[in-house]
């Protein structure tokens, strides 16, 4: 193990050397080599250090950083390297007594400060590489956004998107290259955007306006969010398993017989730090529930087609299990062997046969059942009556 820090993470702003701190320019000057995006290597002072160039995908870089190891190395990053940053990209790779960082102001402190914004209710998106739709979760009316984009032509494409699904009368401020020399700040409505020449680094700050449907943040979100054939946990249901799951930060769900996909999508909805995977035996299924999943901003869900308990192979232990189809004699018997203790699982029956297995497997390995029943005011003739569903019964335990 290499005792001593051999990599600096620099922090560099858009003004360069005025902007560098005592520290981070003793890193500099010390360094054997240096690495960095072109941008940033043209930002450098006049220091001796040997520039290398960081390749596109920036998974490339890695190797060819590691071949210095031991040696005095500094790598330059946008701002601050920890936030929406390649800090936390390279600190995976390293031992913790290899590497320091030196941050600067990142671009989301810079747009806060100009837009009088406060960071801690504003939320802050880096999507150079990830799909607009992770959005969605956060827009609705009054909503205030700070994004950071891949270039110009990403911030024509955010715009389009914001008019496609109801927010075309957010207010975007375009800020280019924040902190230095080429700064620039721009306004538009989303459906009204027209700016060209753009120039990257970019951030929009957007201030979300317009009928869309919002997202709301407790389970049960409406049904009419998930593309479905019928097969669907439904909205009141669907919180109470919700509930029973009871998702907490960085966990992991199974959730097997998928459906639409709602419960394995709302549990991730619950926080960003969250996984899951969704088994699916049926390929149009699967398609509805990748679809959904992308549509609502956590295009992370991971998608198995397949049945259990094969498909659940080579998969690493979940926190808790939701069976919403698929149940059957087999599959407990297989979820009972395989899970640690502690897993909480939760299964669902309409049938009078998984009914009966479930009272049979809670008489022998405890938990709880719950049985419920739905009714909804329907016409009847001239007047209402109600309709009932079919009663579900809910077994939640823990192994």
């Amino acid at each position: 193990m290499v005792e001593v820090p051999w990599l600096t993470i620099v922090g560099l702003g858009e003004d360069g050397a005025e902007g560098l701190s005592p520290a981070s320019r003793k890193a500099l000057e010390a360094a054997e080599a240096i690495f960095g995006a072109p941008r940033h290597l043209d930002l450098l002072p006049d220091i001796a250090g040997r520039r290398v160039a960081w390749p596109a995908p920036f998974a490339e870089g890695i190797p060819r950083l590691l071949e210095w190891r031991g040696r005095p190395v500094a790598v330059l990053a946008s701002g601050d390297p920890f936030w929406h940053g390649a800090g936390s990209v390279l600190a995976r790779h390293l031992e913790a007594a290899e590497w320091t960082a030196l941050p600067a102001p990142s671009t989301l402190s810079l747009a806060a400060a100009r837009l009088g914004w406060p960071l801690e209710t504003t939320a802050c998106l880096g999507l150079h590489a990830a799909p607009l739709a992770r959005l969605r979760p956060h827009l609705s009316p009054g909503a205030k956004l700070l994004v950071l984009l891949r270039d110009g032509a990403a911030v024509g494409q955010l715009a389009a998107w914001l008019t496609e699904v109801g927010f075309g009368p957010t207010l975007m401020t375009v800020m280019e290259a924040l902190g230095g020399p080429r700064e620039r700040l721009r306004r538009t409505t989303a459906e009204a955007m027209d700016l060209t020449d753009i120039a990257h680094p970019v951030c929009v700050a957007l201030d979300a306006a317009g009928a869309g449907p919002a997202v709301p943040g407790a389970s049960g979100r409406p049904d009419a969010l998930f593309e479905h054939d019928g097969q669907i946990t439904k909205r009141p249901l669907r919180a109470l398993s919700l509930s029973a799951l009871a998702p907490a930060a960085g966990e992991y769900l199974w959730d097997i017989g998928a459906g639409a996909g709602s419960i394995g999508i709302e549990w991730l909805l619950s926080h960003p730090a969250n996984g899951a995977t969704a088994i699916e035996s049926q390929p149009d299924r699967a398609a509805r529930i990748r679809a959904n999943a992308y549509r609502l901003g956590v295009d992370r869900l991971n998608l198995i087609v397949g049945e259990a308990p094969s498909a659940l192979e080579n998969l690493p232990d979940p926190d808790a299990v939701f069976i919403g189809g698929g149940l059957s004699e087999a599959l407990l018997s297989d979820l009972f062997r395989r899970l640690p203790e502690g897993t909480r699982l939760v299964a669902n029956a309409v049938t009078l046969e998984s009914e009966a297995l479930l009272m049979a497997w809670q008489a022998c390995k405890g938990g709880g059942l719950l049985r419920v029943c739905l009714s909804e005011a329907a016409p009847l003739g001239a007047r209402r009556g109600w309709r009932a569903a079919y009663p579900l019964v809910q077994w939640s335990v823990t192994l």
